[in-house]
């Protein structure tokens, strides 16, 4: 079971999303206006908002402070989907859920068609907000697309997964973007020791910082004022992981593919291709990291995922 994210502390609004949740889709079309969608294009990142919305999220996003974490959103969005793309095409992924889904819309751009279902699983409120502004914008609902409303309070993943048809023997791809820094360390490995236990193999795509303490100073700063703001927001950051010790942790829970992305990589890889390596450019802050089980078949694999699935049990699914 991992935590319940919307609204920590406080009542979810009702028939609303998660307040940082919504900031995360704001920045996600503010980025296909500022910088016409360089580093991810998503059309329907602003139809999802609504025209109201997206005018006072791009006017709010000029702000010069903003374009840090705009950029930082619409990189992690694009490693995400060309993992997905390539587990899709190279590793037999045959199955999608994006947890914490928010107002994600992988799904109604899905281009991989009947051959990825789709799962997106989130607070029943914050999915029902989402179907009405689907409605609103004309975003027609794809066949492969399953709605998995779960109160994170109560329901366990892999059983309402399973409820709405999900297959633990095919081999699964995760999103969990603007999800972790929220959690508890115990939530974050109970959902990860779930991924790294499939059957049928497990793949994840999520984000995390380094600890505050390892921040250089502009860095610091800059991070004081995000967390000042989601706590307000009644959604304050909780964790924080040291690189080294995340990697070990997520091998250990099964995930031993790993391609961890920090702040140099995101920039030389995706915000400014092309541009020279800086040795001297901060590699701490915000990390987006790719794990996955790796290929496995027969009676080694469900071996396997037994193992791991009973150790995790024995330790409570820690990290």
């Amino acid at each position: 079971m991992f935590k319940a994210r919307p609204f920590v502390g406080s009542p979810m609004r009702e028939r609303e999303p998660s307040r940082t949740a919504f900031a995360a889709a704001a920045h996600r079309a503010a980025h296909q206006v500022l910088e016409r969608g360089r580093i991810f294009a998503d059309p329907l990142a602003g139809p999802i908002l609504g025209a109201v919305a997206q005018a006072a999220a791009v006017a709010t996003s000029a702000d010069p402070s903003t374009r840090g974490m705009r950029l930082f959103i619409a990189a992690r969005s694009r490693v995400a989907e060309a993992a997905l793309r390539d587990g899709v095409e190279t590793r037999g992924v045959s199955q999608l859920v994006v947890l914490g889904a928010g107002l994600d819309t992988f799904a109604y751009r899905n281009p991989f068609g009947a051959a990825l279902k789709v799962f997106e699983v989130d607070h029943p409120e914050t999915q029902a907000w989402k179907r009405r502004r689907l409605a609103e914008a004309g975003i027609a609902v794809p066949a492969a697309l399953t709605f998995v409303p779960v109160d994170f309070e109560r329901d366990g993943l892999l059983a309402a997964l399973a409820a709405a048809g999900f297959d633990p023997e095919r081999r699964s791809f995760f999103t969990w973007l603007g999800v972790v820094p929220y959690l508890t360390r115990e939530a974050i490995g109970a959902t990860l020791a779930v991924i790294g236990g499939l059957p049928g193999g497990g793949e994840v795509v999520f984000d995390y910082s380094d600890p505050v303490g390892t921040l250089g100073g502009e860095a610091r700063e800059a991070h004081a004022r995000r967390a000042e703001r989601v706590a307000a927001l009644g959604e304050p950051f909780l964790t924080y992981f040291e690189p080294a010790d995340l990697h070990a942790e997520l091998a250990r829970l099964g995930l031993e593919r790993i391609d961890d992305l920090g702040p140099r990589a995101l920039v030389e890889r995706h915000i400014r291709p092309g541009a020279p390596a800086d040795p001297a450019r901060a590699d701490r802050g915000g990390h987006v990291i790719f794990a996955a089980t790796p290929p496995q078949s027969g009676a080694r694999r469900i071996k396997a995922a037994k193992s791991r699935s009973n150790g995790a049990a024995t330790r409570g699914g820690r990290l």
